[in-house]
């Protein structure tokens, strides 16, 4: 049996990708409102036409259809198709980063696709669903052991450290701005992260979400007229995830005796 082309599979995986993709955004529409993931039916939210399945694929529909509902003709989000071909390039990026294997499919793909749908959650809602950080946080430690080299104590103490020391950011935040902008929707992220990086990536993640965080919020300050970062409130889960990407993925470029720990 001829071995299967490289090409096929990563064009295989992107494709997949597309699905759980459109998938997510079911979750990051529904999760926050309470409602089944499952039923009922995609329905355009202006005219609740359900939607056909040939108007339901990932970035092909919305661009057939010119980003608008067939019946009302109503504009649909262009976040859709971002979630979606977002999803497909992590994915794509995962498999490269880690090679195709059973792991990817249980615990590398499943920690991108909340990292997700929290990111676009948090933007829109402002909060962090427990359902996906802390079952992610579950699935992080219980698949820590698979891990060559990280182990389901790294996965503890990551998780510990991510909580513990958020936990103390976010008091001192409260402090200095004599308001509260970490939220406990930040520090159950931030301990779900640990499960899968563990405490060194805990650091880097700090380390990369604030420096992030502190430019986004000066420039926004600034564009805004306010008279200092204190003033501006942004979500903050969008940063952590970001520096949680950037270090589970592309970290060991610059750590290389530090993959996946």
């Amino acid at each position: 049996m001829e071995q299967i082309s490289p090409t096929l599979i990563n064009i295989a995986v992107i494709i997949f990708g597309l699905i759980i993709g459109s998938f997510l955004n079911v979750v990051v529409v529904r999760l926050p409102q309470g409602k089944s993931l499952v039923r009922p039916r995609s329905a355009c939210p202006s005219c609740e036409k359900n939607i056909a399945w040939h108007d339901n694929i990932p970035v092909l529909s919305f661009l057939i259809l010119r980003g608008r509902c067939r019946f009302c003709k109503t504009q649909i989000s262009i976040r859709y198709p971002v979630i979606e071909l977002l999803t497909a390039l992590l994915f794509l990026a995962a498999k490269v980063r880690f090679g195709l294997s059973p792991l990817l499919i249980i615990r590398d793909w499943p920690f991108i696709s909340i990292l997700v749908a929290i990111t676009f959650i948090d933007l829109e809602h402002r909060i962090i669903p427990d359902r996906l950080s802390l079952g992610g946080l579950a699935l992080g430690l219980l698949t820590a052991w698979l891990v060559p080299g990280f182990g389901l104590i790294k996965g503890l103490l990551g998780a510990a450290a991510g909580f513990g020391v958020f936990f103390v950011f976010a008091w001192l935040y409260e402090k200095l701005s004599k308001k509260s902008g970490l939220g406990g929707g930040d520090i159950k992220l931030l301990a779900m992260l640990g499960a899968f990086v563990g405490p060194v990536g805990i650091f880097f993640i700090i380390l990369i979400s604030s420096v992030l965080g502190s430019f986004v919020g000066i420039t926004w300050a600034l564009a805004s007229g306010k008279k200092g970062v204190m003033s501006v409130s942004i979500p903050y889960g969008p940063f952590l995830v970001v520096g949680a990407l950037y270090y589970y993925l592309i970290g060991d470029l610059w750590l290389p005796s530090m993959i996946r720990i």
